[in-house]
């Protein structure tokens, strides 16, 4: 094989390129050609090389060409090759929130030696007669009781101070103590477990006997009013979906409270919340658990179409009969009569079932499936109790008084409300996160209404949406309208950013200018928190018109944001609709307005009736399993 000569081109390289050899088996008439060109590559002067290919390339479309110095550059040596450069994880990603097994609190044994350290030698030998505090401590010498660390740490510090029996009196168990027993034992009415707080009515009035009741009795009212107030689980152990603080209870004043109360059940009473909305699930547990109800059991997963068939339609057309009123009774009850029993949807059914959808706020397409099923059968009684009773608990996570004004989210519900205790509510249609990117659960103030806003993207989703094309498509973000600074806030094109070199951290900020395709729309309201979660309209809006909404990274999309932003403020729509015409601008919310981007599957309307829905992230049952586990953990101690 000949050896490739470098030289510069020429009418020399050119001669040696038109050899017979090699242009045997081309077309004569081409030889002229060749001859014009290399005339014109001999008097072009220094720039003739790059002609002379480029016209090569023209003439033969390729199929003669040259190597060029830059094609084949001689290897380097090993010892100075460049490695290619690593991207830096490609693939990492800035993972959401995990679920994870609760751990109950844990259980200690209370240690009674502050107490039993003073006892008396007439404490060691107990009379049988009514008990005296100091001679009965010789019965806490071996007591095994168990709880948490905090209620161990109130009982001895009260019983310390204190020195005298709450629960007993010269005739044994005391009429207080049967009253805050008789509040233990109807926990189920506040949708708590009876078996967790039981206390055993001593067989025997012996010193020792009844100071180990004292102790036993105090222990379960304290873990009572602690779960009352708080809630029987941290729902931040559950998963970082949640952020909600753990109020403290000051378990020790709530002893010396009952030592000194008249009356210990109303006292136990008083420590339940007192929002409306916590009587209104209570009066539904109430009326659910007296309810002789028999559920239908209707497919929940039936789809179906005009003209398919299904053996679940028929019970589905019974319930629907059984429940009609005058309006739909004199439309459809007649045909409801004459289609009982078939199993195949007719299209004169087609406008019962729209009818029936859009009572239920659902899309009116007469499509049978699982959303309708449930607007037409309703929750069974057990799911409904089940549903109040997490509800209760959950409830317990925040203030006592939820506040007013107020904005209440709730998201299984997809519905957003600006509440005033004085005039009925703004409610509106919402769209929350998508089980891949949950809105997280907590609450916190709102501070300002930002117009015609910027997009400040979170790192979750420049890390793992935008990165992965950046690394292929430096300049996308230039192209698209965003802006990326640094550090100090310099703005920096995106095309001079080498991204392969990031991974999950990713040291510069994007945000999206305002236009009509910023994925904020025309305004957000602002509470800052550290989920990056907030309101804000969207160009999206034919999402609102779908029945399940969980579609967002976990931002909260308002049906009505002009709206929301006019109650907020306590202001006008024309007022907002002025500040959206004169550009880019934030106001600040003047009010204390309280924010609760909430998680409930049952929860009242302001006339008290409770609503019931899907539990579209699965928490329900994970906080049933974190209950579990806690009764469980409990049953092992006292």
């Amino acid at each position: 094989m000949m050896p490739l000569v470098r030289r510069a081109p020429g009418v020399a390289a050119m001669r040696d390129a038109t050899r017979p050899g090699v242009w045997s088996t081309m077309n004569r008439r081409m030889t002229s050609a060749v001859a014009a060109m290399a005339l014109l590559v001999a008097t072009a002067g220094a720039s003739a090389p790059a002609h002379a290919d480029n016209l090569l390339d023209m003439l033969f479309g390729g199929g003669i060409k040259k190597a060029r110095r830059a094609e084949f550059p001689p290897p380097p040596p090993a010892e100075r090759r460049v490695k290619p450069r690593k991207v830096a994880a490609e693939a990492a990603k800035i993972s959401a929130p995990q679920y994870v097994a609760y751990k109950p609190d844990r259980l200690v044994k209370v240690d009674f030696s502050p107490l039993t350290d003073v006892v008396t030698t007439a404490a060691l030998n107990p009379s049988a007669s009514a008990p005296d505090f100091a001679s009965a401590l010789g019965g806490l010498a071996d007591y095994q009781l168990e709880t948490i660390p905090e209620i161990a740490r109130a009982l001895v510090d009260h019983y310390a101070k204190s020195r005298a029996f709450i629960w007993v009196d010269a005739g044994g168990v005391s009429a207080k103590a049967s009253a805050a027993m008789g509040v233990l034992a109807d926990a189920a009415a506040q949708g708590l477990d009876p078996a967790e707080y039981r206390v055993d009515i001593p067989a025997s009035s012996d010193p020792f006997t009844t100071i180990r009741f004292e102790m036993a009795l105090s222990a379960q009212i304290l873990r009572f009013v602690r779960d009352a107030e708080t809630g029987v689980v941290d729902p931040n152990r559950m998963s970082g979906y949640y952020d909600l603080p753990r109020r403290a209870v000051d378990l020790a004043a709530v002893l010396r409270d009952l030592s000194e109360a008249a009356d210990a059940g109303a006292y136990l009473g008083s420590r339940q919340p007192r929002m409306p909305e916590y009587s209104a699930l209570r009066a539904e547990l109430a009326d659910l658990a007296a309810s002789g109800e028999q559920s239908v059991s209707v497919d929940p997963k039936l789809l179906l179409k005009p003209g398919q068939s299904s053996p679940e339609l028929p019970k589905l057309l019974d319930v629907i009969a059984a429940g009609l009123d005058d309006e739909l009774g004199g439309e459809f009850g007649e045909l409801l009569w004459q289609l009982r029993g078939a199993e195949t949807y007719q299209p004169e059914l087609v406008p019962l079932f729209k009818a029936l959808q859009a009572r239920a706020g659902l899309k009116t397409d007469g499509i049978v499936g699982p959303r309708s099923v449930a607007a037409i059968v309703g929750v069974s009684k057990e799911d409904r109790i089940r549903k109040v009773r997490l509800a209760m608990e959950a409830l317990r996570w925040l203030p006592s008084t939820l506040g007013s004004p107020r904005v209440f989210i709730n998201q299984p519900a997809f519905t957003a409300s600006y509440i005033d205790d004085t005039r009925p509510p703004l409610t509106m249609r919402v769209v929350v996160g998508a089980p891949s990117t949950q809105t997280t659960f907590f609450y916190d103030e709102i501070e300002q209404v930002d117009y015609n806003p910027y997009w400040g993207v979170p790192q979750s989703i420049i890390v793992n949406e935008m990165l992965p094309r950046l690394r292929r498509d430096p300049g996308y973000l230039d192209r698209a309208g965003y802006e990326v600074t640094d550090a100090r806030g310099k703005v920096i094109p995106s095309s001079a950013v080498d991204w392969g070199q990031f991974g999950t951290k990713v040291p510069f900020n994007v945000r999206q200018s305002p236009s009509e395709a910023n994925a904020l729309g025309e305004l957000k309201i602002l509470f800052p928190n550290n989920h990056a979660i907030y309101m804000h309209d969207t160009p999206s809006k034919s999402f609102f018109q779908r029945d399940s909404r969980a579609l967002s990274h976990g931002c909260i999309r308002l049906q009505d944001p002009r709206g929301m932003a006019a109650a907020v403020l306590g202001t006008s729509l024309d007022h907002v609709a002025a500040k959206l015409k004169q550009g880019h601008s934030s106001e600040k919310v003047q009010r204390k307005i309280p924010v609760y981007v909430a998680y409930f599957t049952a929860w009242p309307d302001e006339t008290g009736k409770v609503a019931y829905f899907d539990d579209v992230y699965g928490r329900d049952e994970r906080l049933a399993q974190a209950l579990a586990a806690t009764a469980a953990a409990r049953g092992a101690g006292t």
